[in-house]
């Protein structure tokens, strides 16, 4: 079995060991790999091959794009789930993520690479578990991260080859500390008994405020490179994103919570309080902030709180992989469970869209980009559907 999944005599307590061990070190994936190769020839705005590039976190560097949905079967292509699988039980991640594996997560089907034919050069600068600080300049307090440069300067790279035409942005979450709340509320659903959202609300209400403010540093240090590139803030546009959720409300869990099904498994070991919690409160209060940042900063804001709806890991309307029922987006979770024990892959990939949860965002990207450069849209899915069948919305106030 699983990670958290591997159904034991022992007690609670060997659970929670193996949990904390790895640390629940969920960073969120945003890389600064060119998915498609920056043109060749310098370029300049309103010239040469158009781009469309994105920056920030995890979820949209594509961290997870390795799996098709949540398997049990730990051998082989783990029941059709792992791109990654070379032969017998060989795997390769380098297949997905290319020379960020083990790194940014820069995945072959990231959002920006999903989106479609939105412009001649997709580039994904995006790295798994980047902070603000990792987006803006060097200059302006800009931190390299993983051996790369702040965002902001790689950016200035590629707005001076090609033509960028839209910059979509995920940031925020790691400042939050999604990794940690994840970890809190699962101690205390394997060990503690308790709930985790009175006292995680409390802290995210701490740092909210200063969170945001770092967001709109963030669009300031984009427009700033784009400006000294020679890009007019009307030549491109600029798509702020939220975030989806990863599992359900707790009338929605296919699992019950009086025993250790969610743990063994659906890798989803969270109490239904503080699943409705996260699903309709934590997500929804921090999409509201970053829309009043887009609002604020003249750019369009992308609502991905429903994306997932039914999709999530242990949502009673999608199902495991098995042999009866093959990896499928109209049937199979669009989120990676928590393997803790890292026995399909490393821990950091649980809690993000998988690649059919990545297809989708990309789908939503695309739909965002046809829309006003100052609107607000919320992006969802239509119920038995793959990604093709995402639509938008106005966006929830």
């Amino acid at each position: 079995m699983i990670g958290f999944r591997n159904a034991s005599k022992d007690p609670a307590r060997r659970r929670v060991r193996r949990l904390a061990g790895v640390g629940m070190v969920l960073p969120l994936a945003v890389s600064a790999l060119v998915a498609g190769s920056a043109g060749t020839s310098v370029a300049s705005p309103g010239t040469g091959p158009t781009a469309v590039v994105s920056m920030g976190d995890s979820y949209i560097s594509g961290e997870a794009g390795r799996w098709k949905g949540n398997s049990l079967t730990n051998s082989g292509d783990r029941t059709g789930t792992d791109r990654a699988w070379v032969s017998g039980n060989t795997y390769d991640p380098a297949k997905v993520y290319g020379s960020t594996a083990g790194g940014c997560h820069r995945s072959d089907s990231a959002e920006v690479t999903s989106a479609g034919a939105i412009a001649d050069v997709a580039v994904n600068l995006a790295c798994s578990g980047a902070t603000s600080e990792n987006v803006f300049r060097a200059s302006n307090g800009g931190v390299v991260f993983k051996g790369e440069a702040p965002q902001a300067d790689q950016l200035a790279t590629v707005a001076a080859a090609d033509n960028v035409k839209v910059i979509a942005l995920s940031i925020g979450g790691n400042d939050l500390g999604f990794a940690d709340i994840i970890k809190e509320c699962a101690l205390d659903f394997v060990l503690w008994g308790s709930y985790c959202y009175d006292d995680q609300q409390y802290g995210v209400d701490q740092k909210m405020d200063a969170v945001m403010a770092n967001v709109g540093k963030s669009v300031d240090e984009i427009r700033a490179v784009m400006r000294a590139a020679g890009y007019t803030d009307s030549s491109y546009r600029i798509v702020l994103q939220s975030y989806p959720s990863p599992i359900p409300r707790g009338a929605e869990n296919r699992y019950t919570q009086s025993d250790w099904s969610r743990l063994n498994s659906g890798g989803c070991p969270f109490w239904n309080r503080d699943s409705d919690w996260a699903r309709d409160s934590l997500v929804p209060q921090i999409a509201g902030r970053l829309k009043g940042v887009a609002a604020a900063k003249g750019v369009q804001f992308l609502d991905l709180r429903d994306m997932m709806q039914g999709r999530e890991v242990c949502a009673k309307a999608s199902k495991l992989v098995s042999s009866s029922a093959p990896a499928s987006a109209k049937t199979s979770e669009w989120a990676r469970w928590i393997d803790s024990s890292e026995t399909q892959g490393p821990v950091q990939e649980s809690m993000h869209p998988n690649y059919f949860g990545q297809l989708a965002v990309g789908r939503c990207l695309n739909l965002a980009v046809a829309q006003p450069a100052n609107s607000a849209s919320s992006c969802k899915n239509t119920a038995g559907a793959d990604h093709t069948g995402m639509f938008l919305t106005s966006a929830a106030p």
